[in-house]
């Protein structure tokens, strides 16, 4: 169905809690097994005993999927009528308000060497800079740029080299406004690309951009390593029905990175504000904010960051340190708990792939039985198959008996 608001239970109340373990599918890296098998998992392996399994596929066979459709898909939009660029998804991510009049696009502080006129990429990151020196200098660009040409520049310091661009027009942006290619050229000793419009509207865009990287090369030209900018995912408001539209769920996103955030506040949940980047310190977020909402997600990232490092090791300390904690999840008692990841980040691609990821529901209306471990060869034995991860909501609103009978 396109919208399974019409079935769900408005008076039924039910928490329904979504962990997502980033990137978290895998493929042998030691003695033909993969981290998940290799990880000691004993409370794992005792949940997933008397719990639904299977994989889901993030967007369709064989296509590798970002992290933006990945989450999606687990929050029940189809991403492949969906596209959302990375910049709306970091300046959500980092609290910024979003207009229908803004182009939203993400920063990566670089490094450039100048042959003559012409800059030349030589470090794409500006060695990851600290987040410290990012404020300074988006502070000093900040205060120099705050216009151009009847268009207002506003800009966001994010972690490490990164930051968020707005280019807030005079007047409403169409979707067209965003068919600008990225300036980041994902190369070194090659200039950076000039942004370029596919169309008028976009092309107005792109002009703006071009005029606004200018300016700062001029202004950091004598920093010692973050000395240019490169941007990267232009992107304009996307027309979303909210999360609570679709399902009738009071949502909260508990996460670290802004990226996650930004995919929340996109679909219209709230996000918890918390101390620390620990697993331990997103449960306690996770405790004192359960008795407020219905729906949880709750996302851990360094499963898929040790993927894509090549880091086996630190991927099988992350899911065991994740297990060590279970119980204290499972003491709260959820009507419905799913553990998934958004996407696979094999260890040996060090990079996203297109793998279909295992899934566990937990809830009093499982076969169960199934599955001994929560592993990518135990899950594919399990009662739900291979699914496409957009399906996973009405999955998880079934198992909360949310959903009232289709038909007569």
């Amino acid at each position: 169905m396109e919208n399974l608001y019409a079935l769900v239970k408005k008076g039924r109340d039910a928490k329904i809690l979504l962990i997502v373990l980033d990137g978290v599918g895998d493929l042998p890296v030691l003695e033909g097994k993969t981290p998940l098998e290799l990880a000691k998992t004993p409370n794992l392996d005792q949940l997933v005993w008397h719990s639904a399994t299977g994989l889901h596929i993030p967007v369709d066979y064989g296509i590798t999927p970002g992290s933006g459709p990945g989450h999606l898909g687990l929050f029940g939009y189809d991403p492949r009528k969906i596209e959302i660029g990375r910049g709306i998804l970091e300046a959500l991510g980092l609290g910024l308000e979003i207009r229908e009049t803004d182009v939203a696009v993400r920063g990566n502080f670089a490094t450039v060497k100048y042959e003559g006129e012409t800059p030349i990429v030589i470090d794409r990151r500006a060695g990851r800079i600290s987040t410290e020196e990012n404020r300074r200098l988006i502070e000093r660009i900040s205060a120099q740029i705050k216009e151009i040409d009847g268009v207002q520049v506003i800009l966001c310091s994010g972690k490490e080299h990164r930051f968020s661009l707005i280019l807030r027009f005079p007047y409403k942006l169409s979707s067209l406004a965003e068919k600008i290619n990225d300036t980041d050229p994902q190369a070194l000793g090659v200039p950076p690309l000039t942004p370029k419009g596919e169309n008028e509207e976009a092309e107005r865009v792109a002009q703006i951009a071009q005029k606004f990287i200018e300016r700062v090369g001029v202004l950091l030209k004598e920093e010692a390593r973050a000395n240019f900018v490169l941007l990267r995912g232009f992107s304009v408001k996307p027309d979303l029905p909210t999360f609570y539209e679709n399902f009738a769920l009071q949502s909260l996103c508990i996460a670290v990175y802004p990226m996650y955030k930004g995919l929340a506040r996109l679909v219209g949940m709230d996000v918890a504000t918390f101390e620390g980047e620990s697993i331990s310190a997103e449960i306690e977020a996770l405790k004192r904010e359960w008795d407020r909402y219905d729906f949880f997600f709750m996302h851990i990232k360094k499963t898929d960051s040790y993927g894509e490092d090549g880091n086996f090791e630190g991927k099988v300390k992350v899911i065991e340190e994740f297990d060590s904690l279970l119980p204290e999840i499972l003491e709260l008692k959820p009507d419905v708990l799913a553990i998934t990841g958004d996407h696979s980040t094999p260890c040996v691609m060090k990079s996203h792939s297109w793998h279909p990821v295992p899934v566990l529901i937990h809830s009093p209306y499982c076969l169960g039985n199934i599955s001994r471990r929560f592993t990518e060869r135990e899950c594919l034995k399990g009662e739900l198959g291979i699914f496409p991860s957009f399906k996973l909501m009405p999955l998880l609103l079934a198992h909360a008996n949310k959903l009232t009978k289709f038909g007569a």
